[in-house]
């Protein structure tokens, strides 16, 4: 069974994040596959971390399938887009739910705010504030990572940004762990203090990054194995003819893998008791959760047992994490936006297209849209290597946009790539995401918590039935009342700027200048130092 909805003349929004993420989705291109989250590193073809059952068309129609309800979906470039059953599966049903409202954000506010339920909840907000510096120094023994730590917080501190946080990826972080060869239930105070000692960094603090992964050549596994938990510990297989179960092996990082089994109440219990000794061992603020997405039993053309049938186990995954505290992020979503948890952006390439760049807003967008407002976006310049690593151009454009988001991130320090003008740019972006931005998010994520409005906003909801609103995929809204209308071309001085809401008036903050809402300006003028912002 398979049913198409039409893109002609008619744009579409939500479904799951693709590679090189459009918005609207019409120009996105997809074979039938499974509509479950996945990771683009594994298959760039497939849909990405975040996935959620509803679409909405410009029309003011929503499409919904319910999460038990078998899917496939498929796009089609500006063609169609599909609902299909698995093939080969008995026929049955193919249900979903049709909602027509007056215009698109009617639409989104009727259906869409709705989608996670009423019982929202913030994460940790004072993150809001705190730009993520990626650690990218030596990593191949602890005392290297201590030492590069400490050298770049010193570095940070020279230049007057020494309030952040230190972030950690998953490699380095097993790596402090294991410094002394003494597993983390097992520390002491003594131990944890010769391992790591975050006052060396402060006032920066630490992030820690792991995974529900574990290599099957890990201290971790064998011991597992050697305990007989392994069954109960990972996702594992039953075999056809009795025996006993069979860890069902996936690959994370270029490694054989067994993955967390979150239908276990002991191994979710074990995994958790792990990151709560590791956080206070490394005394680590904030914990980064990767690996979340997809269903590992798919990826193996194994049929999954009914409790992880479609994107499940993020669900399961998100629900026990959320009890970590809200200094937790995670890198995948599905019908877990309620929860108080971040959700960290996939990387992005070092470029000018939609794989980079271009690619910022419609992820905003779409994030946003499905409810996900406290993202944290890829780094200032993209950290995947593209066309131009090092482009001073490209980090400043891109540091413009991370400037209105809800937390700014940085893998390569501005020092490296760039001359003095631009880490001083970096400083006063820092400080006005500080004063002006952060605020604004605090004010609108008081009415997302009440009805589920996105707080980064595309121009058609305050133009909710011009045409010309529903393509523009290079400005958003935060909130009702601030414009961002940021340069993502190469090269580029002047763009033409769409500004929503007729009967609305909109002041550029650069000139104080003042235009009517529901006009185009053409030919605006923005140099490399500006970004065009426009308050209601």
């Amino acid at each position: 069974l398979q049913d198409c909805f039409s893109m002609a003349n008619i744009s579409w929004y939500g479904g799951a994040s693709v590679h090189s993420q459009r918005w609207p989705l019409n120009s996105a291109e997809s074979h039938e596959q499974p509509f479950v989250s996945g990771d683009f590193s594994k298959n760039p073809a497939g849909y990405g971390p975040v996935v959620e059952r509803y679409f909405l068309a410009s029309t003011g129609v929503t499409v919904t399938v319910a999460p038990d309800v078998p899917l496939f979906v498929s796009l089609e470039s500006n063609r169609h887009f599909c609902l299909g059953m698995p093939a080969g599966r008995a026929v049955t049903s193919l249900h979903y739910l049709l909602c027509v409202s007056p215009d698109v954000a009617a639409a989104h506010r009727h259906v869409g705010s709705q989608l996670a339920g009423p019982a929202r909840a913030l994460p940790n907000m004072a993150l809001l504030g705190s730009p993520i510096w990626r650690y990218y120094g030596p990593a191949g023994s602890a005392a290297k990572i201590k030492r590069g730590l400490r050298a770049l917080a010193r570095r940070l501190k020279r230049h007057r940004l020494q309030e952040g946080i230190l972030a950690l990826g998953e490699h380095c972080t097993s790596t402090l762990a294991a410094a002394d060869h003494v597993p983390v239930e097992q520390r002491g105070k003594r131990d944890s203090a010769r391992a790591w000692d975050p006052s060396l960094i402060s006032p920066l603090r630490l992030s820690i990054t792991l995974s529900p992964y574990a290599s099957i050549a890990s201290p971790l596994f064998l011991r597992s194995l050697q305990d007989g938990e392994a069954a109960s510990y990972w996702l594992s297989l039953q075999p056809r003819f009795g025996g006993c179960l069979v860890p069902l092996l996936t690959t994370w990082r270029g490694r054989l893998c067994a993955r967390l089994n979150v239908t276990s109440e002991a191994a979710l219990t074990w995994y958790l008791a792990r990151a709560r000794g590791l956080r206070q061992a490394l005394g680590a603020a904030y914990m980064v959760f990767e690996g979340a997405e997809g269903n590992t039993f798919l990826e193996q053309a194994v049929p999954p047992p009914a409790e992880l049938v479609g994107d499940q186990y993020i669900g399961a995954l998100a629900a026990a994490l959320a009890t970590l505290g809200n200094g937790t992020v995670i890198t995948a979503g599905a019908r877990s936006s309620h929860l108080p948890l971040f959700i960290q952006m996939s990387p992005l390439r070092s470029d000018w297209s939609h794989a980079g760049l271009k690619g910022v807003v419609p992820s905003v967008l779409h994030y946003s849209l499905l409810g996900y407002n406290f993202f944290i976006p890829d780094a200032v310049g993209g950290s995947l290597a593209g066309d131009a690593p090092g482009d001073p151009e490209l980090y400043v454009r891109w540091l413009q946009i991370m400037t209105f988001l809800p937390v700014m991130t940085f893998s390569m320090p501005p020092w490296l790539c760039c001359d003095t003008w631009v880490l001083n740019l970096t400083w006063q972006c820092i400080q006005r995401h500080r004063d002006f931005v952060v605020p604004l998010i605090i004010k609108y994520s008081e009415e997302w918590l009440r009805l589920g409005y996105p707080i980064f906003r595309p121009v058609w909801w305050l133009s909710p039935t011009d045409p010309t609103a529903f393509t523009i995929e290079d400005e958003f809204l935060i909130g009702d009342e601030v414009l961002v209308a940021p340069i993502t071309e190469k090269g580029q001085t002047w763009r033409d700027i769409y500004l929503p809401g007729e009967g609305h008036l909109w002041m550029d903050t650069n000139t104080a200048h003042v235009f009517d809402g529901g006009t185009t300006l053409r030919n605006y003028s923005a140099s490399l130092a500006e970004v065009p912002v426009f308050i209601k």
